[in-house]
């Protein structure tokens, strides 16, 4: 895809073109991730940012283990302590 120049309009403001939002399958009203690096901002959809997360806890935590039931039952064994 070529390269665009656009406009920072007051407040900040930028448009992005409609051919990189057919691309991207952005909608208005989407929430964008903004992410500074260095002197470039990169931009991706909230569903992207979610995706990288859960890749970067994959690393870390074996597949089939549930951090999420390992917590219940952690909070389960505290409550019958108390």
């Amino acid at each position: 895809m070529k390269r665009v120049t656009v406009k920072l309009s007051e407040g900040g403001t930028i448009a992005i073109p409609e051919e990189y939002l057919a691309v991207l399958e952005w909608s208005a009203g989407d929430d964008v991730v903004l992410d500074l690096e260095g002197e470039e901002i990169r931009m991706f959809n909230l569903g992207l940012a979610i995706k990288r997360a859960q890749e970067m806890v994959r690393r870390h935590v074996p597949e089939g283990q549930s951090l999420s039931d390992e917590l219940i039952a952690e909070r389960r064994a505290e409550a019958e302590r108390e």
